[in-house]
């Protein structure tokens, strides 16, 4: 029994000895990454063999589920990777472990973890926009109609989770990559208010919407003057946007360039560098802020500066 011992002991020092010799390779023989062989060769090698199995599943978009809305995720976009480099580079290297050692004069398999990076700042994002593509929430605003401002009331509704979405994402893509398998991945979604509240836009109504579509407003340039009116070319320039938590005027500067009709042509203004540009509806549109607000025919007319001091 002694000598039976002896001898397995010293066959297993051999068996070792050998698999140390045969196995020199940067990337020891038998090493496989989620079930891909590549060992016995350069970590070049390896890396090629790693995206050439698995390289289409690290790109291929996930299917998102948001409220049973389906939405797609580019990867690399969301800032989710197979790292192949730093997988093989963890691989890499010479293996004394004598189980794997000896197990790999037998075609036994030494498993490395794959390196699945998330940059979670740039995963967050996308979610974000996501979230604000498939959000059901409408929030409140006002409408600019002919002759009068429409106060629209904001209703609650659905919006994504955007902070469990990131580990659901991050462990999906995992997954796919593990497994090859794209799944729809259902994304939890939480009730959202309306961030413009009753107050708010009863503000908006008083101190600026019903002022603006109160009657004619005239804008001056050198010589020249255009009026815009509530009946026709007020509801085509005026919206309002939700700004946290705020109501914001906005100029729609393509409609005023079209209503504009080349009047301010040839009249040049100063900026504030002290170069001379065209008037055009970026200046309309800064006058127009102060003369929607007025109350009489003088304050309702404003006259674009030329020289740049205000």
């Amino acid at each position: 029994m002694v000598l039976l011992g002896v001898a397995a002991v010293v066959l297993l020092g051999i068996a070792y000895g050998a698999g140390l010799l045969l196995n020199h390779a940067e990337v020891p023989k038998g090493t496989t990454v989620l079930g891909v062989d590549i060992g016995g060769g350069t970590k070049e090698e390896a890396v090629t063999k790693l995206e050439a199995a698995l390289g289409e599943r690290a790109k291929t978009p996930l299917t998102l589920s948001v409220d049973g809305k389906e939405e797609k995720l580019d990867p690399e976009k969301a800032g989710l990777t197979l790292d192949s480099q730093e997988t093989v580079r963890g691989a890499a290297g010479s293996d004394y472990n004598p189980v794997s050692v000896i197990g790999s004069l037998f075609g036994g398999e030494r498993p490395a973890d794959p390196v699945i990076p998330v940059d979670e700042e740039k995963l967050g994002v996308a979610l974000t926009d996501l979230a604000g593509a498939s959000g059901s929430a409408n929030d409140g605003t006002i409408r600019f109609e002919p002759n009068k401002a429409v106060a629209v009331p904001g209703k609650p509704g659905k919006t994504l989770d955007a902070g469990q979405s990131l580990i659901s994402v991050r462990d999906a893509y995992r997954a796919q990559v593990q497994t090859g398998k794209a799944n729809v991945v259902e994304l939890p979604v939480t009730t959202s208010e309306p961030t413009i509240t009753k107050a708010e836009l009863d503000r908006a109504m008083k101190e600026f919407a019903q002022p603006a579509m109160s009657g004619l407003i005239t804008i001056k340039a050198g010589p020249k003057q255009i009026q815009f009116g509530p009946a026709r070319s007020l509801p085509q320039i005026l919206s309002m946007k939700p700004v946290d938590g705020r109501l914001v005027d906005v100029y729609d500067k393509k409609a005023i360039d079209t209503l504009l009709d080349g009047v301010f042509d040839g009249i040049m203004a100063v900026k504030a560098d002290g170069k001379k540009h065209q008037v055009g509806p970026d200046d309309v549109a800064q006058a127009m802020k102060t003369a929607l607000t007025g109350t009489t025919p003088a304050e309702r007319t404003v006259t674009i500066s030329l020289t740049g001091e205000g």
